[in-house]
């Protein structure tokens, strides 16, 4: 098979639509809205769907790495946005340093855990 890709998107779903819009529009993503029940972020070359919809087990085992150029000054520019502090249940855990690279780590309102990472 030879994939001639151009992008992958993953959906992801929201406890709180109108929340998690917010919430990944200050983390710097560019929203286009689809319909009332969804949307798509973008960031670059990068995009995800959010969704309206909640399914616990789903969300709470959606995970999404997120390669970034440095994982140190990633982490440093999420602490300026103080998302823990402007939403419910937001979490940020500082940089681990490992054998393969560097992450952080952010859970979005519904309890989605993204990670931000820098290859060695």
């Amino acid at each position: 098979m030879n994939h001639k890709a151009t992008s992958i998107r993953p959906f992801i779903g929201a406890k709180d639509f109108e929340i998690s819009r917010s919430f990944y529009r200050d983390l710097g993503f560019e929203e286009t809205t689809l319909g009332p029940q969804m949307s798509v972020f973008k960031t670059g070359n990068l995009a995800f769907y959010l969704q309206n919809a909640y399914v616990k087990d789903w969300i709470d085992n959606t995970m999404i790495f997120m390669e970034v150029d440095d994982a140190d000054r990633y982490y440093t520019e999420l602490l300026a946005l103080d998302l823990p502090g402007k939403y419910k249940n937001v979490k940020l855990t500082p940089v681990r340093h490992e054998d393969w690279g560097s992450e952080c780590f952010l859970h979005d309102p519904s309890g989605i855990l993204w990670h931000f990472g820098a290859f060695k």
